[in-house]
């Protein structure tokens, strides 16, 4: 877990969600904060949206299409037939099997579903087919809308080399290493002697923390080749590393960002995502104490410019890794929504998923860069059920008998 400074009150927060017996995420905000009202009933979007998900995310995009006038569909496996978010939906379809690989990435399965209800577009929210370009493809092949980006921006970004590449021709700045991919292991002990120790091997094509070595020698380096591109093939069926200096002390702080069809794109402030647990997010905020002004404009125009620079359309983030001195780097891009938006919309006062259906339909966006504000300070917990007699080290599984959450976190 990266050291970061916290509050006392969020620290004795982090403390209680240590020993929590179940995995939620919780928010706090401004009392005042609101979305902003700059929707119009007047406005054409789609009558139908399907929401290719489930849980708190399809739950979140119900939430925004039913103030917008808009009927929602759901999928849901057979077993998920009584969940919340089925329940919330106008009509919903059961797209398959327990298992996710057999309903909710099921695409033959979730195309009969929009066929089968008049969809006129499709929200993933995120996980599944968010990210998928060809579930992409195959919906603008029969004239449905995907609300997200389009397939060039997907599958440029989804790719950590060409990422990187697309990267540095945009002027964003990117972490020094190797921009091609590592055949062999003495070719990896090679380029770490001239990137100069320690680096970090990774995959490609990964994510999650999955495929990453950091190596501080070349014992190491060819130690970590070979972990790295055995776990990257079996993770994600695709063997090929690069290698990057390991930024020592690291923050990791994204930039979300929205573009619309029209050449226009926003950043809309920042998250720090620095506490990590096993490679993901543990807790989130907005905006971060570590950035000044200055710097916080300086990422935010470089995230636009690479969204720019792939034609890219939708809410997406962009991720940095910022040092000590406060130099930062481009890490990678997301092109979706993400679990931790809400705290963005908390201190933007935006509807990000409202931002994405107008966009989707071809609308221009509404607010201009000096438009948006930082209003308070909002915080996202991922809490962890885990089992405290195995060292916290491996799942704990049980019924969430009560959950509360605080009203105030200055007084937790």
């Amino acid at each position: 877990m990266a050291a970061h400074r916290l509050p006392p009150s969020l620290n004795r927060l982090l403390l209680a969600v240590k020993y929590a017996s179940f995995r939620t995420r919780c928010c706090a905000l401004q009392p005042n904060a609101q979305y902003s009202t700059v929707y119009s009933p007047n406005e054409k979007t789609f009558d139908k949206i399907l929401i290719a998900n489930r849980g708190e995310i399809a739950c979140r995009v119900m939430k925004t299409c039913h103030k917008m006038g808009i009927q929602t569909v759901a999928v849901h496996s057979d077993v998920d037939s009584s969940a919340v978010h089925v329940k919330m939906a106008d009509e919903a379809v059961c797209v398959g099997p327990a298992p996710t690989s057999k309903s909710y990435l099921n695409m033959d399965a979730i195309m009969d579903a929009v066929r089968a209800t008049g969809a006129q577009a499709v929200h993933p929210g995120y996980g599944f087919l968010s990210e998928n370009k060809e579930f992409a493809k195959r919906l603008a092949a029969e004239g449905v809308a995907f609300i997200g980006p389009d397939t060039h921006a997907i599958q440029a970004m989804g790719d950590k080399i060409e990422s990187k590449l697309i990267a540095k021709a945009a002027k964003v700045n990117t972490i020094p290493g190797y921009d091609g991919v590592v055949k062999t292991a003495e070719e990896a002990v090679k380029i770490s002697q001239d990137i100069g120790y320690p680096v970090m091997i990774k995959a490609s094509a990964g994510g999650g923390g999955k495929g990453m070595r950091i190596a501080w020698n070349d014992e190491e380096t060819r130690e970590g080749f070979r972990f790295s591109s055995q776990e990257a093939a079996s993770s994600f069926g695709d063997d090929r590393l690069l290698i990057e200096k390991f930024i020592d002390n690291p923050r990791h702080i994204e930039i979300q960002v929205l573009a619309d069809r029209h050449g226009n794109a926003l950043w809309l402030n920042e998250r720090e995502c620095s506490i990590q647990r096993r490679n993901q997010k543990v807790v989130e905020e907005a905006p971060s104490t570590f950035l000044d002004p200055e710097m916080r404009r300086a990422m935010g125009e470089q995230a636009v410019q690479l969204a720019m620079a792939v034609q890219y359309s939708s809410a997406g983030t962009v991720e940095f890794l910022v040092d000590s001195k406060k130099n930062f780097f481009f890490l990678e891009m997301n092109t979706r929504l993400q679990v931790e938006h809400p705290i963005t919309e908390c201190i933007t006062g935006l509807d990000l998923v409202e931002q994405m259906i107008r966009v989707a339909k071809g609308y221009q966006l509404q607010h201009k860069q000096k438009d948006i504000p930082i209003n308070g300070w909002a915080i996202e917990s991922r809490v962890y059920a885990e089992d405290p007699y195995k060292s916290f080290g491996l799942p704990s599984i049980g019924r969430l008998s009560q959950y509360q959450e605080p009203l105030n976190l200055s007084n937790v």
